[in-house]
């Protein structure tokens, strides 16, 4: 009787384990970046509106659900990401934009946190860089044309 309740119990262990590892896989979406983290490098101070104050960053939903970014959060007031509202389907592509304010002078580096639908719904992505100040306008010497001489 102990071996055929010994044979008993591993067939139920052994048809649990079986069941597990057919369950099919829990999936969703997956935010996977070309790059996390961009360097400006060193640039001129100019406005926050300027095209050279803007960086993109490309991610691709790897996953097998739609992906949908809820919010996006600069980490200061310097920094403002815009992010695709819609729902990105699998396999398709978008770009999280982020501008710094390059009226500011020196080196910067900061972060965009990004929420999402996914399983681990957070991704960090960092900007850095340098603002120079724009080069001085040289004075132009007067002319000595020869007026009153």
């Amino acid at each position: 009787m102990k071996n055929f309740l010994s044979i008993f119990a591993f067939l139920a262990m052994f048809a649990t384990v079986s069941k597990a590892q057919d369950a099919p896989a829990t999936g969703g979406p997956e935010m996977k970046f070309d790059v996390t983290e961009i360097n400006y490098g060193d640039i001129l101070q100019g406005k926050q509106s300027d095209p050279e104050a803007v960086r993109v960053f490309k991610f691709t939903n790897t996953g097998n659900e739609p992906l949908i970014i809820s919010n996006a959060k600069g980490s200061c007031g310097c920094t403002v990401p815009s992010y695709p509202k819609e729902a990105i389907l699998p396999g398709k592509t978008a770009n999280i934009e982020v501008r710094y304010d390059i009226a500011r002078l020196g080196p910067f580096q900061k972060t965009v946190t990004l929420t999402t639908n996914e399983a681990n719904p957070t991704h960090t992505l960092t900007i850095k860089g340098k603002v120079n100040p724009k080069p001085s306008e040289e004075s132009v010497p007067a002319s000595s044309s020869g007026f009153g001489g």
